[in-house]
C-alpha cells in the first residue's frame, strides 16, 4: 500500500501542479493521513522535485514515479468494435494509452484499447468481453490497479478517460512512440513548470 500512497499523492500534485492543495486536502483525497503526506512531500522536497505542495521539476516527477511503480496487472482479449462495446457498458472503466491520447492530443494512431476497471467487475468484464469477443492477445486490455486511477477522470466523445498525468505515466509505461506523445503532453499541459 506503501508505493500506492506515493503514486495517489503524485497523482494529485500533478493535477495541482501550481501548489494550491493544502497537506490536509491532499492526505484526503490520497484516502492516507496527513503525516504520511508531509513525510512524502519532504522526501519529493529533498529530491528537488517539489516545493512544499508546488511542483518544480514535472519530468522529474514523472521519472520518480515510474521509479516507484510496477506495471498493472492485464488480460487481454481480442473484440471486434471495442469503443463501441465500451460507449454502451455500464461498467466502471477508465480508458487510457493509444485510445484516450488519440482522443486528447489526436497523436497516435489507437491500435489498442486499454481500460483500467475496478478489480471487483473483473468476472463482469470478462463476461462481456468473452460474449463479444475471444481472450488471448488482441485488440482489447483491462488493467488492474489502485482505484485512484479513476482520480479526476476526464469525459470525451461519450467515452471515460483517465486523467491526464495519469495518461501520461500510462504512455511513458508503453515505451516508444507513445513516449513521443508523453512528452509532447507534458509540455502542452505543464508549459507553465518547464
Amino acid at each position: 500500500m506503501k508505493g500506492k500512497k506515493r503514486e495517489r499523492i503524485l497523482r494529485i500534485l500533478l493535477k495541482h501542479p501550481e501548489g494550491s492543495l493544502s497537506f490536509y486536502r491532499i492526505a484526503k483525497e490520497a484516502r492516507c493521513s496527513h503525516v504520511w503526506v508531509i513525510n512524502f512531500l519532504k522526501t519529493l522536497e529533498k529530491k528537488g522535485l517539489v516545493e512544499k505542495t508546488k511542483i518544480v521539476d514535472v519530468g522529474g516527477i514523472f521519472s520518480y514515479w515510474m521509479h516507484i511503480s510496477g506495471y498493472p496487472l492485464y488480460r487481454e482479449y481480442n473484440v471486434q468494435n471495442p469503443v463501441d462495446l465500451l460507449k454502451r457498458v455500464k461498467l466502471k472503466y477508465a480508458l487510457t494509452t493509444y485510445y484516450a491520447e488519440s482522443l486528447t492530443q489526436h497523436y497516435l494512431f489507437p491500435s489498442r484499447v486499454d481500460i483500467y476497471i475496478k478489480e471487483e467487475d473483473v468476472q463482469n468484464w470478462h463476461k462481456t468481453l468473452t460474449e463479444r469477443g475471444l481472450v488471448g492477445k488482441g485488440n482489447f486490455r483491462i488493467l488492474m490497479d489502485d482505484e485512484h486511477v479513476f482520480y479526476s477522470n476526464i469525459r470525451r466523445e461519450g467515452l471515460r478517460l483517465v486523467s491526464v498525468p495519469q495518461l501520461i505515466l500510462d504512455l511513458l509505461r508503453e515505451g516508444g512512440v507513445a513516449s513521443e506523445a508523453a512528452y509532447m503532453l507534458m509540455r502542452r499541459e505543464y508549459h507553465d513548470i518547464i
